[in-house]
C-alpha cells in the first residue's frame, strides 16, 4: 500500500518540530495534552485576516472554556506579526491574545498541512484542530478572498469534543443540547437487538437518536 502523506485525519503531529513565535521559541510538544486549534493565513496587514484574528480574539474565552488553545500561522517575520498585533490594538481596540508562528524561511509548518499551493509562497486559510495526543481531527482549507465563520468552528470543536467524551454521533447543524445520533449495530444480529433497546428513538435499526440531556445526565 502507498504511503500517504498529509494533511490527513489522525496523523500524527511531530512533537519536536519547533517555531518561532511572538511569544517565543515554541513546540508541538508544549501542547500536548491540550487541545489546539492551528490556522494559516495569507500575510500580516491584509484586511481578511484582519477580520478574522479580530473574531478570534473576540471568541478567546469560548475557546478557553473548551480546554482549546489558539495558535496562528504566518510566513511573515516576527517583527511583521508583532506591529500588526500592535496596529490591530491600536485601530479597532483589540488585542490577540495568542502567538503566531513565523514560519519563515523555510515554511516548515505550512508544509507539514499543505497550506501553500504548488507554484506559490502565500498560505491558503488552513485550519486544523489537534487532540491532546497531538492527533488531527480535523482539518479545513478556506480560499484566500473568504474569511473563516468562529462560530461555525466552535459548533465543530462542540461535536468532536462531545464524540471524544461519550462516542455518540452528532448530526446536521448539531449543537448542545440536540439530540444525538446513536452509532449504528456493525453486526447482523445488532439490528433486531438495537430496536429492542429502551431510551432511544428509532426511525430503523440504523437511524436512532438519543436525548443529549439523557447522555450528558
Amino acid at each position: 500500500m502507498p504511503e500517504v502523506k498529509g494533511p490527513y485525519l489522525g496523523m500524527k503531529i511531530p512533537e519536536d518540530l519547533c517555531f518561532d513565535t511572538d511569544a517565543g521559541r515554541r513546540c508541538f510538544r508544549d501542547y500536548k495534552g491540550r487541545w489546539l486549534l492551528l490556522f494559516s493565513h495569507p500575510g500580516d496587514f491584509r484586511p481578511v485576516c484582519t477580520t478574522e484574528f479580530i473574531a478570534f480574539a473576540k471568541k478567546y474565552d469560548e475557546f478557553k472554556k473548551r480546554g482549546v488553545e489558539l495558535l496562528g500561522l504566518s510566513v511573515d517575520t516576527v517583527y511583521s506579526n508583532v506591529e500588526w498585533k500592535r496596529q490591530i490594538k491600536q485601530l479597532w481596540g483589540v488585542e490577540i491574545p495568542f502567538p503566531i508562528i513565523s514560519d519563515v524561511p523555510d515554511f516548515q509548518v505550512a508544509s507539514l498541512f499543505n497550506a501553500i499551493p504548488p507554484g506559490t509562497t502565500v498560505t491558503v486559510r488552513a485550519l486544523a484542530l489537534i487532540d491532546p495526543e497531538l492527533k488531527l481531527v480535523w482539518f479545513a482549507l478556506y480560499p484566500l478572498a473568504v474569511g473563516r465563520g468562529v462560530d461555525e468552528i466552535l459548533r465543530v470543536i462542540d461535536a468532536i469534543q462531545f464524540n471524544y467524551k461519550h462516542g455518540y454521533l452528532a448530526p446536521v447543524d448539531w449543537r448542545p443540547g440536540d439530540p444525538v445520533i446513536v452509532p449504528p449495530p456493525q453486526r447482523y444480529e445488532g439490528a433486531e437487538k438495537r430496536l429492542k433497546e429502551t431510551g432511544i428513538e428509532c426511525k430503523t435499526w440504523w437511524f436512532c437518536t438519543k436525548k443529549y440531556e439523557e447522555v450528558v445526565g
